[in-house]
């Protein structure tokens, strides 16, 4: 799953390809956000991927469609 994180004052956005589920992912905000703590992402390859909840600009859960190829008619 595709989650793209908007960082305060940052013009790019992070963009971190997990295994973990959205409910998981939606919950880990959740919490970060209402603790005053740090948003911790597991990236698919096993590295961790940290960022502080009040320099949270938005979270995007889910991506595109992958393996899209061809025409459509």
């Amino acid at each position: 799953m595709e989650i793209k994180i908007g960082i305060q004052h940052s013009p790019r956005e992070l963009v971190v390809e997990t295994s973990d589920s959205a409910d998981e992912v939606e919950q880990a905000v959740s919490d970060a956000v209402s603790g005053d703590g740090v948003l911790t992402l597991t990236d698919a390859k096993g590295r961790k991927v940290i960022v502080p909840a009040a320099k949270l600009a938005y979270v995007e859960i889910g991506g595109g469609v992958a393996g899209r190829v061809g025409f459509s008619g």
